[in-house]
C-alpha cells in the first residue's frame, strides 16, 4: 500500500510540474518554487539572483523564497511545498543518512549542485572576545532552533572544550534577530553561517566595529579530523573591513531537488547557471565562485539524473541515482 501511495504520489507531482513535449520528446519546463533562506542571508540574495537567470534563459521557471535555511528548505521538499532548497552540505549529509536533524532517512532528494562555501562567522562587537574560548559565560546566538548554524556552534564550541548549553547562555536566533539582539547589547556574540559578505553583517559593520573571532590551527585541524564535512578558510579583512584576516571553517552551500522534478528542469537550471555566468557574476559577489568542477564535488547526496546529463556534457562524471 505504502509503494502504491509513493507512486501515485509522484505521479501527481510529475503532471502538477510538466507543460508540454517538445520536438525531442522531453518535457518543456515547469515552473518551480526554490526555498533559499532568511531575507538577510546569502541564500536567498543569490538565490534570486539565480532564479532569475534561469527563468529569463530557459523554459524552466524558477521563484526564489524565503525560508528557516536549510533543513526548513528540506521540510518544503517533504511536504511539495518547494521543489527545489539550498542546503549546507553537512545538513544534507544529516538528512540523507537520518542523523542530527532528522530521525529519518530523506531519501527522495538528489542533488544539484554545490555552489560554493558558506563561512562559520562568529561575530561580536566586543574586543574582549577574542577567542572562542571567551564565548564561555556569555550570551551567544547559535542560529534558529534545529537549524543547520546551531549544530555548527556545538561543534565549534565541543572542539574548544564548550557545552552548548552548560557553557554558554544560548539564545536561538536567525541572523537577522542576531544582528539587532547585537546592537541592541542582548547578545554578546552571533554564529552566522553563510558565504562572507553576509548581507546581516555586511549591514551590522555600516554603524558597528564589527569583530570576528578567529579558530588557531590546532582547533581547526581538531574539527576537521572529528567532522571532516568541514573546511579550514580565511576571510579577508576587506570582507568586512576587519583589523585583520579571520581564520574559521566552512561548509559548502549546495542546490537539491525533489527526485520527482524532471531531468529537463534540473538540466535547465544548471544551464541557465553556468552558460551565465559573467552576468551572474555582475549581479552577486558569490558568483565569483561558481565552478563547473566543484558544482560536481559533493559525495554525501547522489546528483539528480538531470544533473548527472549535464555534467556528463561537461566531460564530469557524477554519481548519480
Amino acid at each position: 500500500m505504502k509503494k502504491f501511495v509513493r507512486l501515485f504520489s509522484a505521479a501527481v507531482l510529475a503532471a502538477a510540474f510538466c507543460t508540454n513535449v517538445n520536438a525531442d520528446g522531453l518535457l518543456d519546463g515547469s515552473k518551480l518554487i526554490f526555498s533559499t533562506g532568511g531575507a538577510q542571508g546569502t541564500y536567498y540574495g543569490f538565490g534570486g539572483v539565480l532564479a532569475g537567470k534561469v527563468s529569463e534563459n530557459t523554459s524552466t521557471s524558477v521563484t526564489a523564497i524565503t525560508s528557516g535555511g536549510s533543513a526548513a528548505n528540506i521540510e518544503a521538499m517533504l511536504d511539495g511545498d518547494a521543489q527545489l532548497g539550498f542546503v549546507q552540505t553537512d545538513v544534507g549529509a544529516y538528512a540523507y543518512n537520518g542523523t542530527r536533524l532528522f530521525k529519518e532517512k530523506v531519501d527522495n532528494i538528489s542533488t544539484v549542485a554545490n555552489l560554493y562555501m558558506e563561512q562559520v562567522q562568529i561575530v561580536t562587537l566586543d574586543p574582549a572576545i577574542k577567542t572562542v574560548a571567551d564565548l564561555k559565560g556569555k550570551n551567544v546566538s547559535v542560529g534558529a532552533a534545529g537549524s543547520g548554524v546551531f549544530f555548527n556552534a556545538v561543534d565549534v564550541l565541543k572542539a574548544y572544550g564548550l557545552d552548548v548549553e552548560k557553557d554558554i547562555k544560548p539564545t536561538y536566533q536567525s541572523f537577522g534577530d542576531s544582528v539587532d539582539a547585537l546592537k541592541d547589547g542582548k547578545i554578546d556574540a552571533a554564529f552566522i553561517v553563510a558565504g562572507a559578505p553576509t548581507t546581516a553583517v555586511t549591514s551590522l559593520s555600516t554603524s558597528k566595529e564589527v569583530r570576528l573571532v578567529s579558530l588557531d590551527k590546532q582547533h581547526v585541524d581538531a574539527l576537521i579530523k572529528e567532522s571532516p564535512y568541514y573546511s579550514a578558510y580565511t576571510i579577508k579583512k576587506d570582507v568586512y573591513g576587519t583589523s585583520s584576516d579571520v581564520a574559521t571553517v566552512a561548509v559548502g552551500a549546495v542546490v537539491v531537488a525533489q527526485d520527482d522534478v524532471s531531468e529537463t528542469d534540473v538540466y535547465n537550471f544548471l544551464t541557465g547557471v553556468y552558460n551565465h555566468l559573467d552576468e551572474i557574476k555582475a549581479a552577486h559577489a558569490k558568483g565569483n565562485e561558481l565552478d563547473v568542477k566543484f558544482a560536481a564535488s559533493y559525495e554525501a547526496v547522489p546528483y539528480h539524473k538531470g544533473a548527472v546529463k549535464f555534467f556528463k556534457e561537461k566531460g564530469i562524471t557524477v554519481k548519480g541515482k
